[in-house]
């Protein structure tokens, strides 16, 4: 789209003030000699083209495009060069004064004062002077106009672009102005702090970062990297890697962006990394449930072809290891694995991001074009998670790429073949989304010509415990402890939890467990609150899961005092025996209300 057509409201406000102004009709094509704005007989008839559109032809409009200068035509019919113009089938035009719009250096449009009756011709060969200079300026104004919209729409692009790349990134981001205050948040440090980023933004940095150096970096104007740093604040305490880098105008520091990631990620990341986990096969996958084994074989299975696979599941139950199974056991495991988030790009990028875009195809593209994920993924596995939250527009497009391997980039011509194979996921009812009008059938029909399923971890209750084990086999390496196990309340706790969060959750907890715990084993006082609060209570009469443990532990210790007796050494042997220190055991011999009487 040209630059006036950007602007055609405007154009359209122009050519009929001027029209007022000086008493003679207005034309105002754009530098394809496509019609943007006019009156009279040129009113409505935006898109149609002057001089049939021949830019480097000889008529007076294509020689003004390439003169750059203000041409006048008094009589029109002794004008050799003055072709038939878009008004011939209902009016004759007899003298023309028209003038180049420029902007930038470029000549982006003309405007032309026309006459279409002899009085109007005489207005303008008698005043062609104050004429062609009153033109000039109001070309010079659309010229503006044309070239602030453009500018407005390329940092709109640009704000998109940059708003991409911070919600896709897994650092924490806060952008803080000279004066310590967040302009900017990321979704990922609003999940830090679990908070919205409309409550951090425009709050003190010190809320978030108490006496963070960053503060001292503003002052000094020199940031810094990958510092580990530990804030106490009211919502508790953060450890994190953090980075501070400043940016100026001139000489004058104007903010400074912080990246911060939580310690332990970071460190889940470094071990995922060295001990090559990122790439998932079978037997990376926990569980000998006969729910798990099921899906398992499927996928094995699906593995050794190419067709298109779906996979449903609820939230944390592994969708995303399965599909890098699939593609890391069968025929394409030498080729890449590309994952898509279909929920976490906006949905104007989604497009782009997807099947990449050409040079100039809009306002604040890379002048190089950009390729996108199914290119990437030629030869191997694209991934497409969340695939329940794709517009309808893209669903059409994605329809067609599936049944033919071929697209054309955004904004090009040129047909690109691809050899890829699609692994979608999700975990919405497709099936009801299909009902509502929110999702294309033909496309689920298309995507789902292998569906599998992974299963919810309250239907594999015999995979939960060796999941805790690997679990805490894991933490303990990257975490640099040796903790040896669960006692038998905890694990209780975690068996009997009903786990909405599935595998995801388990994990968290087995991790906040391994974090929690200084004793040899896991124990009921270092396991999440959650797993108590929200285990369904016993039948009337009976004792809640939190009453049963307490029950248990009673039982055992009070056991232990009886066999060993309750002086000092004693109770050093009881608390070796069951992996406890001897203050935790005190405690919970306090917190237990065991009398000495009854050992």
């Amino acid at each position: 789209m040209s630059l006036l057509m950007n602007i055609a409201e405007s154009v359209q406000q122009v050519a009929e003030a001027i029209s007022i102004a000086v008493g003679v009709e207005v034309e105002i094509v754009d530098n394809e000699l496509t019609l943007v704005g006019g009156t009279g007989v040129y009113k409505g008839r935006s898109g149609a083209k002057e001089e049939q559109g021949l830019i480097d032809g000889n008529f007076i409009y294509a020689g003004v495009l390439r003169g750059r200068e203000t041409m006048f035509v008094p009589n029109t019919s002794e004008y050799k060069n003055y072709g038939a113009s878009i008004a011939s089938d209902v009016s004759r035009e007899l003298a023309e004064l028209c003038t180049p719009i420029v902007a930038d250096g470029s000549v982006i449009g003309i405007i032309g004062l026309v006459a279409m009756e002899e009085e109007q011709k005489d207005v303008l060969i008698h005043n062609e002077k104050d004429m062609t200079t009153f033109l000039e300026k109001m070309a010079d104004l659309l010229a503006a106009k044309a070239a602030q919209k453009a500018l407005l729409g390329y940092n709109e692009a640009t704000v998109n672009e940059l708003s991409t790349v911070l919600e896709t990134t897994h650092e924490g981001i806060f952008d803080v102005d000279r004066n310590g205050y967040i302009k900017i948040c990321n979704s990922t440090a609003a999940k830090f702090y679990s908070l919205s980023k409309e409550d951090i933004v425009g709050s003190h940095l010190s809320e978030f970062m108490p006496a963070s150096p960053a503060i001292e970096a503003l002052k000094t104007g020199t940031g810094y990297t990958e510092s580990e740093e530990v804030y106490k604040t009211i919502r508790g305490t953060y450890h994190f890697i953090v980075t501070a880098k400043l940016y100026c105008q001139g000489r004058r520091v104007e903010g400074v962006v912080i990246s911060f990631r939580d310690i332990e990620e970071a460190k889940k990341l470094a071990y995922n990394i060295n001990s090559g986990t990122l790439k998932y096969t079978f037997d990376d996958i926990i569980g000998e449930s006969e729910a798990m084994k099921h899906v398992k074989n499927q996928a094995l299975i699906t593995s050794r072809g190419s067709s298109t696979v779906l996979i449903a599941g609820e939230s944390g139950t592994g969708k995303e290891m399965f599909a890098k199974a699939i593609h890391y056991s069968g025929i394409r495991g030498g080729g890449p694995f590309v994952t898509v988030n279909c929920g976490a790009i906006p949905e104007n990028l989604l497009e782009s991001e997807l099947f990449g875009y050409e040079k100039g195809a809009f306002t604040g593209a890379s002048e190089n074009g950009k390729i996108g994920k199914f290119e990437r993924a030629s030869g191997g596995t694209i991934f497409l998670d969340e695939i329940g939250d794709m517009p309808l527009h893209l669903q059409v497009k994605l329809l067609h790429v599936l049944q033919n391997m071929r697209f054309e980039r955004v904004g090009g011509n040129r047909t690109i073949i691809i050899d890829v194979r699609v692994i979608a996921a999700t975990n919405k009812d497709l099936e009801s989304m299909i009902a509502a009008g929110t999702f294309r059938q033909d496309l689920y029909y298309r995507l789902s010509v292998i569906p599998l399923r992974t299963p919810p971890l309250r239907e594999m209750a015999d995979d939960i415990f060796p999941l805790m084990e690997h679990f805490l086999k894991k933490y303990n390496r990257f975490m640099g402890k040796g903790i040896a196990g669960f006692s038998e309340g905890a694990r209780r706790a975690y068996e009997t939890y009903g786990w909405p969060g599935n595998i995801r959750e388990l994990e968290n907890a087995v991790e906040y467990g391994v974090n929690m715990s200084s004793e040899r084993y896991i124990d009921v006082d270092a396991i999440p609150e959650r797993l108590f609060k929200s285990a369904a209570a016993a039948p009337e009469g009976g004792q809640t899961l939190a009453e049963q443990v307490r029950a248990f532990e009673r039982e055992v210790i009070s056991g232990k005092l009886s066999q060993y007796g309750r002086g000092s050494r004693a109770k050093e042997r009881v608390a070796e025996e069951l992996g406890l220190s001897k203050a935790t055991l005190y405690r919970k011999i306090a917190g237990l209300g065991i009398q000495p009487g009854r050992f």
